[in-house]
């Protein structure tokens, strides 16, 4: 299976690849650095990336950016990045990627556990991510030739806890989130959120 990998260097995105990497060809696609590098705040970045790839059975994205703060202090670019980013970023790899993907591939996003686990200072990435399941739920209702679309929503990553200096103790490790993007690539689920929490995806 050809398999497009994109955020391919972040903490979670190099477990992804190496878990897919096992038993896919997966063309690995970072922001800045790498062979093959995109913006996802940019449609046509997103395009030459696709014209560059070709058709492939799978799109898997790790990518989008997000901002933390209290409402209080959140500034107006807090939250367009956000939307712009990890939301519309997202939705635009979607929209552009289904003419590029094999009849039935798969396209599974990324979201996160800031929709269900309300915490201070997340209002902009809770909003945002919450976004993303929504749309993914409902794209899946008009999907041809039996495309898919799922999205991963991980909880905190225990390796991103350590970076940050706090206790990882209630987080999950990059490898056992990415269990759940391989069963979003293999499985039949259409429209899923994929809960990344507590272990590997069982």
């Amino acid at each position: 299976m050809k398999i497009l990998a994109i955020g391919a260097n972040g903490v979670v995105g190099k477990a992804v690849v190496k878990q897919l990497a096992q038993e896919h060809e997966v063309i690995a696609v970072g922001h800045s650095s790498g062979a093959l590098t995109v913006d996802i705040g940019s449609k046509e970045s997103i395009l030459a990336l696709y014209e560059k790839v070709g058709t492939v059975d799978a799109i898997v994205c790790m990518a989008g950016n997000g901002e933390m703060g209290s409402l209080e202090e959140m500034p107006d670019s807090g939250y367009h990045t956000v939307l712009n980013n990890k939301l519309m970023g997202q939705v635009n790899l979607v929209r552009l990627g289904l003419n590029y993907l094999n009849q039935g591939g798969s396209i599974t996003l990324t979201s996160g556990e800031a929709a269900n686990n309300p915490m201070p200072g997340t209002a902009a990435i809770a909003m945002g991510v919450a976004a993303v399941n929504a749309f993914v739920a409902t794209a899946a209702l008009e999907l041809k030739d039996n495309k898919r679309i799922n999205a991963v929503s991980p909880s905190m990553v225990k390796e991103t806890m350590e970076q940050w200096g706090i206790d990882s103790s209630s987080g999950i490790a990059a490898s056992d989130v990415a269990t759940y993007y391989q069963a979003s690539i293999r499985g039949l689920n259409n429209g899923e959120v994929f809960h990344a929490a507590g272990g590997r995806y069982e």
